[in-house]
């Protein structure tokens, strides 16, 4: 009887539509690291007014007489972002359609997820028609990292609905927390000197030097603090998945964000795949951080749903 209590409490998630779910969702992610990728190249090689109108180039959809390197990549670029929005606006569609068979957090996370990358989008076209304002470009930027962030959040989520998995202590959520905060504004800064060429100023005639300052100082307590959510993975129970593998690939990619960001100062921004790879593993950094985050936050609930789909003498014998 009590078997029967916890085994029918209500109509389990279809696991088969949450597969597929999940699939589209890593899809997204990998898009949008691109798409930030592709966006530190279309800065570094100046073609940001590559494409002078919006949202097409040039008037056509495929502009073949203006095409050159900076064209492609901005044009590219738009791409990109037209392919994650239509990803994001089916996730939503499918959440909403099939709401019933899956976790009821899904329809929210994607829906925010989808009037974000409007907002992007929105961003995207100010960027081009006020000229690259270098607080549009920042916020343009940033509103990428935090859709980079949301989206990795959503496939773990998917990913682990249904698992039990153990809950981490209260203590690590929390550095893990800090740890991706602490990146984020990392990237703000980074944002914030790009926009403004304040490196290269700082080079040529040693003006704007404070952005390079406060970008290099803030990186010290961010690195520290991912380093130390490695460094205590030994400390974790037992159960937890991938989480202390998510932990450890965060490190690792701190270490090569610091190799890169000293190799592109040494070089003196001359060196744009350098450049491009440092944005790149920024980006890939946040959405890991996010993962770990994700995971944390949600394991007592993937616990919760295993005791409604599995008889109770299988979860607690």
């Amino acid at each position: 009887m009590a078997a029967d209590l916890h085994s029918q409490p209500g109509p389990a998630p279809d696991l088969a539509l949450r597969h597929r779910l999940g699939l589209l969702a890593s899809h997204l992610v990998v898009a949008l690291v691109a798409l930030v990728g592709i966006g530190g190249a279309t800065r570094v090689m100046e073609a940001g007014l590559a494409c002078p109108d919006w949202p097409l180039c040039y008037g056509r959809l495929l502009p073949g007489r203006q095409m050159n390197l900076q064209v492609f990549l901005e044009w590219f670029h738009r791409l990109d972002a037209f392919v994650v929005g239509v990803a994001l606006l089916v996730l939503t569609g499918a959440s909403i359609l099939w709401r019933r068979r899956l976790p009821a957090w899904l329809p929210w996370i994607a829906g925010a997820a989808l009037l974000l990358v409007a907002v992007q989008g929105g961003l995207g076209a100010l960027t081009v028609t006020q000229l690259l304002a270098a607080p549009l470009v920042t916020v343009h930027l940033t509103t990428a990292l935090v859709l980079v962030a949301l989206t990795s959040a959503l496939y773990q989520r998917i990913a682990m609905a249904g698992r039990g998995l153990v809950v981490p202590p209260l203590w690590w959520g929390l550095l893990a927390s800090t740890a991706l905060v602490l990146v984020l504004a990392q990237c703000l800064l980074g944002g914030s000197m790009a926009s403004q060429w304040a490196a290269d100023q700082c080079f040529s005639s040693g003006e704007g030097c404070r952005w390079l300052l406060a970008h290099r100082q803030v990186a010290m307590p961010a690195a520290l603090a991912v380093l130390a959510l490695a460094a205590s993975t030994p400390l974790l129970p037992a159960g937890l998945g991938q989480l202390p593998a998510l932990a450890l690939g965060s490190a690792a990619l701190v270490v090569a964000q610091v190799a890169l960001g000293v190799l592109t100062l040494r070089l003196q921004l001359e060196a744009p795949l350098v450049t491009i790879a440092h944005q790149l593993t920024a980006a890939l950094l946040v959405g890991l951080l996010a993962a770990v985050v994700a995971r944390c936050l949600g394991r007592r609930s993937a616990r919760s749903l295993l005791t409604s789909e599995v008889p109770s003498e299988v979860v607690h014998g």
